[in-house]
């Protein structure tokens, strides 16, 4: 490990984060990283910096504390290396395992087409994670905000972030249309039109079973009780249809004494609701309209009956899969709906790539906004906690935005190696701040009798409040 990054020595009275045989090592004083962030991001880093400091100590009473060291992205990092995202940061991020950052802005005119995605793929964290919960006081524009409780688990290496794409008219995009049309879909009825731009979207056994195997890990883990794979599969059988397949068998496969499918759980309650029932019977009752299939369907659905009685029966049934946790999938539009009025049902959501940036926001949407939207992004080893808006250049220095999404970012970070206290302390204080209608202007507008404050006002409240 470097002793310095970008000019800076590492903090001498701290320690580095370690990993080994799938485990974090945390001291008692870390050396976290952090990226401030570009346009907004400098106020709300420094509110919530201070949060942060406040947080672990009050729970802490020193023993613990967080040595944070800076690293440089974006527009900092240009004005000071001529470079958007240093080698030197990467390094430090790699090698000291868990860090921070703001919104950062996206390059103009080529080169990087996004620094946050540039950091995913460098480090491969293939996990982006994104809790959705209501703190109360906050604005809603749903009646019943506190119903939705969802952890999102986003693939964040491939699909669309996989970033292979061909622009019309260039000589790549036209070989590579000719090769779909000539060779690919030669004597077929489907044509990619010769004006076309083309992009691939890949979608990997590989990627797919890491990313829901940590989502069924977080499910067990913090009890929660379902995970539901989100996809297009309908339409799309072999890369949105192949995530659900795949997602099923990660579960059936690793995790069967903690996990029971949505298809087991009918099987398995038709038999507790009538004990003699036949095969052909409970078949019937799990797959409507049976009558009207080939035999061969037929011979399928009661195979899955009785292995599913045979392989399962004794272990998970009378009851028992109750409390299991439930494996099921939803097609990608109809979770939007279901997140809307029947939004108690889900617990965590497991989704490729573009179908989990779109429910991200969606859900966010009704518990406050991005403003208040954590996230964090996780490989193997490695983390990178993150606000999940965007840079709001001009209102850059003015200490007027919601620093929440940071901040929240934070206690997704202190959650994450275990210092759970601290975590504590910043959601609750968070949380009385904002019933107090002690509030940044994007709230204040909306809440009858709140008082407007600044960025560091906010955070001083909230310090207040720990108290």
């Amino acid at each position: 490990m470097q002793t310095s990054y970008n000019g800076l020595t590492l903090p001498a009275d701290g320690e580095a984060i370690t990993y080994a045989d799938g485990k974090f090592t945390i001291p008692d004083h870390p050396i976290i990283p952090f990226i401030e962030g570009d346009g907004t991001g400098r106020d709300i880093w420094r509110a919530s910096r201070r949060v942060f400091d406040a947080a672990v100590e009050k729970a802490y009473g020193g023993k613990r504390s967080v040595k944070w060291f800076e690293i440089y992205a974006g527009e900092k990092a240009f004005k000071e290396f001529k470079t958007w995202l240093p080698d030197d940061t990467v390094a430090a991020a790699r090698d000291l395992r868990i860090s921070i950052k703001g919104p950062l802005t996206t390059p103009v005119g080529g080169g990087i087409r996004s620094l946050n995605v540039a950091l995913r793929q460098i480090m491969d964290l293939y996990s982006c994670v994104r809790p959705v919960r209501y703190y109360a006081g906050v604005p809603s524009p749903v009646k019943y905000p506190e119903k939705l409780d969802v952890v999102i688990f986003r693939e964040n290496t491939e699909d669309v972030y996989a970033g292979i794409e061909f622009r019309e008219g260039t000589a790549e995009v036209k070989k590579l249309i000719a090769f779909l049309n000539d060779e690919m879909l030669k004597g077929g009825k489907k044509k990619v039109r010769e004006d076309s731009g083309v992009g691939i979207k890949p979608i990997s056994i590989t990627g797919t079973k890491r990313l829901v195997r940590r989502a069924i890990e977080h499910a067990i883990e913090n009890k929660r009780k379902s995970v539901t794979l989100v996809h297009k599969g309908n339409i799309q059988k072999f890369t949105e249809g192949a995530f659900r397949e795949w997602g099923y068998e990660v579960a059936v496969e690793e995790f069967r004494p903690h996990v029971v499918t949505e298809r087991e759980s009918w099987i398995l309650g038709n038999v507790e609701a009538n004990p003699g029932l036949s095969v052909e019977q409970n078949a019937a009752l799990i797959e409507p309209g049976l009558e009207f299939g080939s035999d061969e369907f037929r011979r399928e659905l009661y195979a899955e009956v009785s292995g599913v009685l045979a392989s399962i029966g004794k272990t998970h049934g009378n009851g028992v899969w109750k409390q299991k946790v439930l494996i099921n999938d939803r097609i990608a539009d109809s979770i939007f709906q279901q997140v809307i009025i029947r939004p108690e049902e889900y617990a965590v959501l497991a989704c490729p790539n573009l179908n989990g940036d779109y429910i991200s926001d969606a859900c966010a949407a009704q518990v406050g906004g991005l403003g208040i939207a954590p996230g964090a992004n996780i490989g193997d080893g490695y983390a990178v906690f993150e606000a999940t808006h965007g840079t709001a250049p001009k209102y850059a220095d003015k200490d007027v935005i919601n620093p929440g999404s940071v901040m929240l970012s934070g206690v997704m970070l202190f959650e994450f190696i275990g210092w759970k206290e601290a975590a504590a302390l910043i959601e609750s204080s968070m949380e009385k701040t904002i019933q107090q209608k002690f509030v940044t202007y994007d709230f204040e507008r909306q809440m009858q009798g709140a008082t407007k404050v600044k960025t560091s006002e906010f955070a001083t409240h909230m310090i207040a409040n720990m108290a």
